[in-house]
């Protein structure tokens, strides 16, 4: 399959349209490679050491979840880790393409792989936004969980290097309704509070985001919240290793998950 068919069929999954205004998803770098065969290294962030994984497999595409560029850049430095990454795509004929915000709304993406990774039944998005997708999702589990053993199956799921939870939560609570949204998801809090979920995968919540979850909602007749975080990098590489499997379906020449990826945190002791 061409590069240029795997983004036609990609973007009519994914609209790039979909993404947030602050956003940045599609083509980050595409230096004339839409005719070629793909070669196709997919990863959570776009990085010097996935792109030297890339040209060690002589890959043409890298396929990124996290955008390479956010805001346009004033300049472009010799040294400076954007440049050096503009300049080994053309270099060696390798293009960016990033499904950030968009991928995160659909089925099979980011939200959607947690919910089945945990077996949520009746799954519906956090936040709908066209079409049945929208980000986040909340379901059942079945059968219910205590605290304890949902925090165990995330652990042996997701393998996170830190796993964060709500201090005041009981670990033998009965856990029924979930609600899951990969990467940062602090501020769907409220959003999920108005779900009934009684517990909330997620990951980069803040200090005072813990005490909104567990003290705010009482008050307005809803359940606390249980809040737990997993971390950036666990709660989405999984949707970059489905991304692969459907790119696997497509009959490509070549297409690998990398493994130079980075959990950007380490944790001592």
């Amino acid at each position: 399959m061409k590069i240029a068919d795997l983004i036609t069929w990609f973007e009519a999954w994914a609209n790039p349209a979909w993404c947030e205004s602050w956003d940045n998803c599609g083509w980050q770098i595409e230096p004339g490679i839409l005719p070629e065969k793909a070669r196709v290294l997919v990863c959570l962030t776009p990085t010097l050491a996935v792109m030297q994984e890339a040209i060690a497999h002589k890959a043409n595409l890298i396929f990124a979840h996290h955008p390479l560029i956010f805001t346009p850049p004033k300049s472009l430095r010799s040294g400076e880790a954007i440049a050096e990454m503009v300049r080994l795509a053309f270099t060696h004929n390798i293009g960016i393409y990033t499904a950030h915000t968009n991928f995160d709304q659909v089925q099979d993406g980011t939200a959607d792989v947690l919910a089945q990774i945990l077996e949520l039944k009746e799954v519906t998005p956090i936040v709908p936004t066209q079409g049945g997708l929208g980000y986040g999702r909340v379901g059942l589990l079945e059968p219910f969980l205590t605290l304890q053993q949902l925090l165990t199956t995330i652990q042996t799921r997701l393998a996170p290097p830190n796993l964060i939870f709500s201090p005041s939560a009981d670990l033998q609570q009965i856990i029924s309704r979930v609600a899951v949204l990969g990467g940062s998801g602090g501020s769907y809090i409220s959003a999920v509070a108005k779900t009934g979920a009684t517990a909330y995968l997620t990951s980069d919540c803040k200090f005072h985001q813990f005490q909104e979850s567990r003290d705010a909602y009482g008050g307005l007749g809803l359940p606390n919240l249980i809040l737990i975080d997993a971390g950036h990098y666990a709660t989405e590489r999984p949707a970059c290793d489905r991304l692969v499997q459907k790119f696997q379906s497509l009959n490509l020449n070549w297409v690998q998950l990398s493994q130079n990826d980075e959990d950007f945190r380490q944790f001592f002791g």
